[in-house]
């Protein structure tokens, strides 16, 4: 396996992981128990969750009425996409 593939790999377990937090945290919500911060959900988008996040959002319709999701949520896709260029043309992919 080259980098890339393990790149993507990696970036691929991190968004699943990053889409289960928010299905996770709506069922919280359902049954009113400890809940995951929004600063937790948001820093996982921000490091290279933003397409889980964005799935997530939309797949179980959470936080889906909260301003800084639905500006955030989508800027930092924009940000993550950005890097992955980035790092594809200076050759790190």
């Amino acid at each position: 396996m080259d980098l890339t593939q393990f790149a993507i790999a990696v970036l691929g377990a991190w968004n699943v992981t990053v889409f289960a937090m928010y299905g996770l945290d709506k069922l919280k919500a359902k049954r009113r128990r400890n809940r995951i911060s929004e600063k937790t959900l948001l820093l996982a988008a921000a490091f290279m969750g933003g397409f889980g996040a964005l799935l997530g959002m939309f797949a179980f319709r959470h936080k889906t009425k909260h301003t800084k999701f639905m500006l955030g949520v989508p800027l930092l896709l924009v940000l993550n996409v950005a890097v992955i260029a980035i790092l594809f043309c200076i050759g790190l992919f």
